[in-house]
């Protein structure tokens, strides 16, 4: 049930006899079983004498050899092997004491033996079965105390992040980790023992690991002489925490030394801490908390998600601000718990670690549900109100390594749903953007975040240069991976740089945020075509972990009719890349593009800028159905681009080999009851159109040429990449895919955020015994209902917009000539906000750690002390804890004599 399949227990009864001492058991009437994990753990590594002598050592009695040759009439030397032996394993304590090794066994299972095998990792390569057995331990004994224990007095404390209650009025010390690190003098540092737990089971969730768990005074130098951590200073240590603290690691102690005592500090996650298992999924959490519980200033909070993605509870959703003439959940706060309930399975939560929820059921901003990297819009927008750029701009990068790119080609999902919309007009969400990522453009102004970890050990290979490719190669990274990325074509930047033409996206802004990653460290190789120049195999050999595949859809589609592989028909995305790399005229006279969407107007513009005299677009849509954005449309017609709506092409009209027209037939209908498409066409009405060169713009395939040769790698019908929706990883295991290679051609977002997927997947692949699922974010947002919003006043300020180009003068220069927003109409666009969300907390299932708190930005999260619990002793816990298992009892009894009523 608990352990690995073919697992037996060999039954040994002095080891069983050493477990019911360990745990203060009657071994003839309430003996653990041969099964039990407190049995398994010591059944891998202890054999029969350390059992017979640790039997005689005594439950927490301090034994010198000496002592113990005395009470077996065992010699000196033979009873320090033992116990030395004991000790190494992970039962014993060992410390020098007035001169003489002395020993004894750790006072309970957990904290105490079992995080002392565990963190022995030649124990866990040698004995697997003990992770299993650690993590067995709370699923075996953790239900039985739900609802037990007072806040405070569990056998595990989570201490607050000190930043999070530095000014608090009711602050006492033994809620600060500074005190236990000042009141020590020897550390160590060790592995995190049940992420250590979690990876020996194949359950990683992806945290750091190594030097996270600090131990202090008598733990220190056993730690220390056994071999399972290394020796640090007191400034170590607080480095210590304050990386656990950027990596988004919360602190616990032991909280069985008494109250301001403890032997340990460990920085731990919801996702795999075998502690805070018992709130998450026992909702026990009375046994670990601090006494603070997280409160939210709903006018400060801008629903940016930091507090929601970094809660290691999930004690915090995003819900609405805004005021509606319909239900909104604005109280998610447990009422349900063991504090007054008899608690049984039915109630416990499994599935926590996949099942997280960031969105109250009634929805939070639309900008941030409709974004596809889920930015928080509203966030940076108040960061800009306030003048504060450089954090406007940190905040974006969490989810957006390229803003000023997609400052000029993202599609605006966001500005879209925006609910000032629904008022007058959206906020200029991305001029704002765009205003603040300017700072990117300039070295010295530019964000470059801190790498996370170091991992330059691992390689890892990202393939095509474009959005997609380049957000995975950020994002690993910063999590501090050596990362190649290889480009086929002579330029990096993938269709950002070959398929947008300059007077959309300056190839300055694209280059200027590469830059970045190249201070990041990432590594470009060009020219270099992966499965011809340079075989995956080959690169495995080279040292390469994994790989991510993110090569767009590079490649124009054809219509399939007559005429179109004459001279002067190209694709338009070939044509684009021909513009962007030389910017001159190499079309003349008339041009006719068959297209409709945003791709198209850039291949019509381009044409006018190549040489063409006269240029004209058709499109199989109605004005109304035409993918192409409005705007989009708007400059195109500046730029006396003819739009032709409801014609699809019928042949292409050639002489000689060269194309000399276009015939069309008008499309009656483009997509059928279903909104599948399904064009139809009145085949009698016909349209012939002259023409000197035809750009096929109706869509973009992806060429894999031989780059999956050998791989178990599976390609879909239309030749997209067959991936795994959450962790975007392909049938072959190494292989991981992004953008339009996995979805067809879509925006320039939508890879952005399959690439920090792809990222995340990639960090967890690589690392032993990680799993790609377990607690990772499944990226489900609700948005609020708009039309039940009931907003009385806001600014009535107008949008601010930038000055439109002159159409006649855009079409003479391959240079982008639009303007942004100046800093007087930022401050006037920003106050436009109404500020549609805002977390909210279940103040039951907040622990207290802090993490919100340092998290936010806006000041919007305090830590209230609520509670006054402290810790005692271990072997005074139980008195400790009658009175509240009393008042329990009685709780629940009464509650059933009412019900009985």
């Amino acid at each position: 049930m608990y352990f690995p399949e073919g697992y037996v227990p060999k039954h040994n009864e002095k080891v069983m006899a050493l477990a019911n001492l360990i745990g203060r058991r009657d071994s003839k009437k309430n003996s653990y079983l041969w099964d039990d994990p407190e049995y398994v753990i010591l059944e891998a590594g202890v054999d029969d004498d350390m059992a017979e002598v640790g039997l005689a050592m005594g439950f927490f009695t301090k034994r010198t050899a000496k002592e113990m040759a005395e009470i077996m009439g065992k010699s000196e030397e033979y009873c320090h092997e033992q116990m030395m032996k004991l000790a190494v394993y992970g039962t014993t304590f060992v410390n020098v004491i007035d001169g003489v090794d002395t020993f004894w066994h750790a006072e309970s299972w957990i904290p105490g033996v079992m995080e002392m095998i565990v963190n022995n990792l030649d124990n866990v390569e040698k004995y697997p079965v003990v992770a299993y057995a650690m993590e067995a331990y709370g699923r075996v004994r953790g239900p039985m105390s739900a609802g037990m224990f007072p806040p405070g007095i569990g056998l595990m404390r989570v201490i607050p992040i000190e930043e999070s209650i530095e000014g608090g009025s009711r602050n006492v010390s033994y809620e600060q980790v500074s005190k236990y690190l000042n009141d020590n003098t020897i550390f160590s540092c060790s592995p995190c023992s049940c992420r250590t737990d979690r990876e020996a089971m194949g359950e990683g969730c992806g945290h750091l690991k190594e030097d996270m768990c600090i131990q202090m005074g008598h733990a220190a130098e056993y730690y220390i002489r056994t071999g399972r951590a290394r020796e640090i200073t007191r400034e170590e240590a607080f480095e210590i925490i304050k990386r656990a603290e950027d990596n988004g690691l919360m602190h616990q102690i032991p909280n069985i030394d008494g109250s301001g005592k403890t032997h340990a500090i460990c920085n731990c996650c919801g996702c795999s801490c075998l502690s805070l298992r018992s709130g998450t999924m026992y909702k026990n959490v009375d046994m670990v908390r601090s006494n603070y519980v997280s409160t939210i200033d709903k006018e400060k909070c801008v629903a940016c998600g930091q507090c929601v993605e970094n809660c290691p509870m999930n004690a915090l959703q995003l819900g609405q601000k805004l005021c509606s003439n319909k239900p909104v959940t604005e109280n998610i706060t447990t009422t349900y718990t063991p504090r007054d309930h008899e608690w049984t399975k039915e109630d416990w939560n499994p599935d926590y670690r996949t099942n997280r929820q960031e969105v109250v059921d009634t929805g939070t901003a639309p900008c941030k549900t409709n974004c596809p990297a889920h930015i928080a819009v509203q966030g940076y927008i108040k960061l800009a109100a306030q003048g504060k750029y450089t954090e406007a701009l940190e905040l974006i990068k969490m989810e957006n390594p390229f803003p000023a790119i997609c400052g000029y080609v993202c599609n605006r999902r966001c500005e879209d749903a925006c609910t000032r919309g629904d008022l007058d007009e959206p906020i200029a969400i991305d001029d704002i953007k765009r205003f603040i990522a300017s700072q990117d453009l300039n070295k010295e102004t530019r964000f470059i975040p801190r790498k996370r970890h170091d991992y330059s050990d691992k390689k890892i290979a990202v393939v095509g240069s474009g959005p997609a490719g380049l957000s995975c190669a950020y994002f690993l990274a910063v999590d501090g991976y050596d990362v190649t990325v290889f480009e086929k074509e002579k330029v990096v930047g993938g269709m950002l740089t070959l398929g947008i033409p300059s007077f959309v996206l300056e190839k300055t802004i694209v280059e200027a945020e590469i830059d970045v990653l190249r201070e990041l460290g990432v590594t470009f190789k060009t020219g270099v075509e992966i499965g011809k120049d340079l075989t995956l195999d080959q690169l495995r050999d080279q040292g390469y972990q994994a790989f991510y595949v993110a090569i767009g859809a590079g490649k124009g589609r054809k219509v399939g009719i007559a005429g179109e592989d004459a001279e002067g028909v190209l694709s338009g995305i070939d044509f684009l890349s021909k513009v962007n790399q030389r910017e001159e005229a190499i079309l003349s006279g008339k041009v006719v593009v068959v297209g409709g969407g945003n791709v198209a107007i850039d291949v019509a513009r381009g044409a006018t800028r190549a040489g063409a005299q006269v240029v004209s677009m058709y499109s199989l849509e109605s004005r109304e159905q035409m993918p192409a954005k409005a705007e989009e449309i708007e400059i195109a017609e500046s730029e006396d681009i003819v739009i032709n709506n409801s014609w699809g092409p019928n042949r292409i009209l050639t002489e000689n080999g060269k194309v000399t027209g276009v015939e069309f037939k008008r499309c009656t209908r483009v997509f059928d009851e279903g909104g599948r498409f399904s064009p139809q066409y009145d085949e009698e009405d016909l349209l012939t159109v002259e023409a000197d060169y035809v750009l096929l713009s109706i869509g973009q395939s992806v060429d894999w040429g031989n780059l999956l040769e050998g791989s178990q790698a599976v390609l879909n019908p239309n030749q997209t990449i067959q991936v795994e929706e959450l962790t975007y990883q392909s049938q072959q295991p190494d292989i991981f895919a992004g953008g339009d290679a996995v979805t067809g051609p879509k925006f320039a977002i939508d890879a952005i955020a399959a690439g920090k997927q792809g990222a995340i997947s990639i960090h967890r692949f690589v690392q032993k015994g990680q799993d790609l699922r377990i607690g990772r974010s499944r990226r489900e947002f609700t948005e609020l209902d708009k039309e039940a919003a009931v907003i009385d006043s806001y600014d009535t300020t107008p949008r601010q917009r930038v000055e439109k180009v002159d159409g006649q003068k855009a079409k003479t220069t391959f240079r982008d000539l639009s303007s942004t927003l100046n800093e007087e109409q930022i401050m006037k666009e920003t106050q436009r906000c109404l500020g549609c969300g805002a977390t909210v907390v279940d103040e039951y299932m907040c622990v207290g750690c802090g993490m919100c708190a340092t998290k936010c930005k806006f000041d919007a999260i305090k830590l209230e002390r609520v509670y006054d619990g402290a810790g005692v002793e271990f072997l005074k816990m139980k008195k400790a804890v009658v009175p509240t298992v009393l008042k329990r009892k009685l709780k629940i009894t009464a509650k059933k004599v009412i019900g009985k009523k």
